[in-house]
């Protein structure tokens, strides 16, 4: 069963729906965007978040030390790291972590310490697919979260296409900027289904 992972979330309202709809991954931007959350405020909305739905921060560039902050401020169950990261420092977080890589053209060899992958459009957050073909044949040797451009209209589609580990949807469960608590659930079903 593919898990699900709704990203960007920053009220009590998304995050309960979310709880309450199946996902198994929440999301927290502390990178800068319209859909950034303080640690302060993830650690108010971890509250509603049972054991068996992991907390996931959401980083760019980090230093190890706001990585530690959060983890156990939050606290944090995992961490997403987009862009310059030094791969040996992944094995200096405790908690599990995943590696963002956008798609743009055709990937070499992987190699990362990071214990998950996540392949996104080149600009994350944007609510647009990559070109699904150049990972087609690709041998993907770790668990891997597909993201960019899903919606409850695609998700089935890349499922059958990929067969991720998982799906991260942000945008693509909003209207107007903002979290849709009915296509959060949508979401959520179509893949659970």
């Amino acid at each position: 069963m593919t898990k699900v992972k709704i990203c960007g979330l920053s009220t009590k309202e998304a995050v309960e729906q979310a709880v309450k709809s199946g996902a198994d991954y929440i999301g927290f931007v502390f990178a800068k965007s319209k859909r950034q959350v303080g640690i302060k405020q993830a650690s108010h909305l971890a509250q509603f978040i049972p054991e068996t739905v992991q907390k996931v921060g959401v980083f760019v560039s980090p230093t190890l030390l706001e990585l530690q902050e959060a983890i156990t401020k939050v606290p944090l169950d995992l961490v997403q790291i987009h862009g310059e990261f030094a791969d040996e420092d992944f094995d200096k977080i405790e908690v599990p972590s995943i590696r963002a890589i956008p798609v743009q053209k055709t990937l070499g060899e992987i190699h990362t310490k990071a214990d998950f992958l996540l392949f996104d459009a080149p600009l994350a957050g944007s609510g647009k697919t990559f070109d699904w073909e150049l990972l087609k044949d690709k041998k993907i040797a770790k668990p891997y979260f597909l993201a960019g451009g899903l919606t409850v209209d695609n998700v089935g589609q890349a499922i059958t296409f990929f067969r991720p580990y998982a799906v991260d949807v942000s945008s693509g469960v909003e209207t107007d900027g903002k979290k849709d608590l009915l296509k959060i659930m949508r979401f959520i079903e179509s893949v659970k289904k």
